[in-house]
């Protein structure tokens, strides 16, 4: 079989050609190498490994309550002649507040007061009419049926008075209610009963007034952490924490004080409070905080930051830079994070580096060029 040679080509061209192709060929097979024919080393961010003391904390996100709230309202019914406040003011604890009409139960006094006079009068009298028949009596000179008259008439008299006396009693309780007097010193609300209005007994409120000095934070953790809780506790105050959205780096610090006596079932938590004092008012009812209870302090705990710990199908694990630059995958047994930093119960050894940057371009062995330190 005779080979076809294309028309102006001479047998020389045709086999540095075929050379070519395969040099080509070769060279496209091939990957990127560094000058000592290794792959090129990963860049990187690491970290050190460092022992240090950490608080023990659970972490959530709780809701600010007034630590007293109270609706003020009216126990008689009649016209309010005078509010001795503005809304948003804060009043002091037995300060005037609200003043209704107390003219009618003035007058409703001083009927009391006469009544109650007249009938301690007619029962002196009748007093001193049971002592004659009691002497008279003696000497056989009445009836006996008289003298028991007598001393109906003084007991019925007396038992007049003593209603009379609680009638006049009942009477200056409802003058008193003509003036109300805050309960608490707080801050008050809204007033929804204005100056001049006519109210009803126990009606609606006239206002609110919540206590924010000091003020409770109100939040709830797992149920399992529970016990861990109560053992810290009973050995001592507990720390509380509440971080304002914006002011991370101030937050406001108070005391573990109160324990629900119930878990919820629907949630399986446990409902906790702390009581802040709130000097300057950082802290309003209503709104959400993030929480922080710290229960004990950890010492000369081996700590990383948190993103260094990577998770696999055989658990955790970090990648540990070695002295040669190259990385080795080593398993880890995680304790709790505490501001970006991961506690390490097993595994690490302080001062080691970890890589906390770039692991998904990492093999175990593979070389690592490190172009950042965490925290540096």
């Amino acid at each position: 079989m005779k080979k076809r040679v294309h028309p102006g080509m001479s047998p020389l061209a045709i086999a540095c050609g075929a050379l070519f192709l395969l040099a080509g060929c070769s060279g496209g097979s091939g990957s990127k190498t560094s000058p000592g024919g290794q792959p090129p080393a990963v860049p990187v961010t690491a970290a050190h490994v460092v022992r240090k003391d950490v608080p023990v904390q659970l972490r959530t996100i709780g809701t600010v309550e007034a630590s007293s709230s109270v609706s003020i309202k009216t126990m008689v019914t009649g016209q309010i002649v005078k509010v001795g406040f503005r809304e948003g003011q804060d009043v002091k604890q037995g300060e005037l507040i609200f003043v209704i009409d107390p003219r009618p139960y003035e007058a409703a006094l001083k009927i009391a007061e006469a009544n109650l006079a007249r009938n301690e009068a007619l029962k002196e009298n009748a007093e001193k009419d049971l002592k004659r028949y009691a002497f008279l009596i003696e000497k056989d000179l009445v009836p006996r049926q008289q003298f028991d008259q007598a001393t109906s008439n003084a007991a019925a008299l007396a038992a007049t008075v003593n209603a009379d006396r609680s009638v006049v009693e009942n009477a200056r309780v409802q003058l008193g209610y003509c003036f109300i007097h805050s309960p608490i010193g707080g801050r008050t609300g809204n007033l929804f009963i204005k100056e001049g209005n006519v109210v009803k007994a126990n009606d609606a409120a006239l206002v609110t007034i919540n206590q924010i000095v000091p003020i409770n934070v109100s939040f709830s953790v797992p149920e399992h952490h529970l016990a861990d809780i109560r053992k810290y506790k009973d050995a001592g105050s507990l720390r509380v924490e509440a971080t304002i959205r914006g002011q991370e780096n101030n937050p406001a610090r108070g005391t573990l004080a109160f324990i629900g006596n119930a878990v919820d079932n629907p949630t399986g938590t446990i409902q906790l409070k702390g009581t802040f004092t709130n000097a300057e008012r950082r802290l309003w009812p209503g709104q959400f905080v993030t929480v922080e209870l710290t229960l004990a302090t950890k010492k000369d705990a081996v700590l990383v930051p948190a993103q260094a710990v990577q998770t696999g199908q055989r658990g955790q694990f970090v990648f540990v830079v070695k002295s040669d630059l190259t990385v080795e995958a080593r398993p880890v047994v995680t304790g709790e994070t505490v501001r970006g930093e991961t506690v390490i119960e097993k595994g690490l050894q302080a001062d080691e580096r970890v890589v906390t940057d770039g692991q998904l371009r990492l093999v175990p062995g593979a070389r690592v060029e490190i172009k950042a330190e965490s925290g540096k």
